[in-house]
């Protein structure tokens, strides 16, 4: 498998992956305004590190395996595809996340390289990837299930807890903006291919992220 992602297309995955892990941790800890005496919230260097290596290992797995879930559905199809990164929108969304703690997620997108390709082979292709980012909330639900069981204490609190919520919200995240139906996002694509599916894919995804503010 690896020999079908080019030098230059890891180089892109790893860049973008890197950029919004940041624009993640920024977001999960509130942005620069807790590190200048917000009343509300203070963050410290350890608690924003730990988000970091957190959002890291969640993004890291959401985002490289939603970029590859597009780019391995087009070659299935018989297309090439690779994944091009957006140096300004990269910047764009670490920036935002600083300054008011929220993530607008477009690091780049997976390109297609050549002529013919059909709606639906594009609203397959555009479904992909966050129908993968609905799969990957599955494991951390269970995570977070089963930190809730073994140790109920320290649910509240706990590692495993910590994981599992920042797993499901990462992956609820990156489906739900994917899935808006504008632009050149996923949605739009989907939603000119099977309506049906469009909706079911949006309440899903919305709804899992609405869910995971409660936990």
């Amino acid at each position: 498998m690896l020999e079908r992602i080019s030098r230059r297309e890891r180089y892109d995955l790893f860049i973008a992956w890197f950029a919004i892990s940041i624009a993640f941790s920024l977001a999960f800890t509130g942005g620069v305004g807790t590190w200048m005496g917000n009343p509300i919230q203070e963050t410290t260097l350890q608690t924003y590190l730990v988000f970091l290596v957190l959002s890291m290992v969640t993004v890291g797995i959401g985002f490289v395996l939603h970029e590859l879930a597009h780019k391995f559905t087009a070659m299935h199809f018989g297309f090439w595809a690779e994944f091009r990164k957006d140096n300004l929108m990269l910047l764009v969304a670490v920036v935002l996340a600083a300054l008011v703690g929220l993530v607008f997620a477009a690091p780049g997108a997976t390109m297609i390289y050549g002529s013919g390709v059909t709606r639906e082979q594009n609203g397959k292709i555009s479904a992909a990837g966050p129908l993968t980012n609905l799969v990957l909330c599955i494991p951390f639900a269970v995570l977070l299930f089963a930190s809730t069981v073994l140790d109920p204490p320290a649910s509240s609190g706990g590692l495993l807890t910590l994981v599992g919520v920042v797993g499901l919200q990462v992956n609820a995240m990156i489906a739900a903006f994917n899935m808006l139906p504008v632009s050149v996002l996923d949605g739009k694509k989907v939603l000119a291919w099977n309506p049906a599916l469009f909706a079911i894919l949006i309440v899903a995804a919305f709804g899992i992220l609405i869910g995971t503010f409660y936990l």
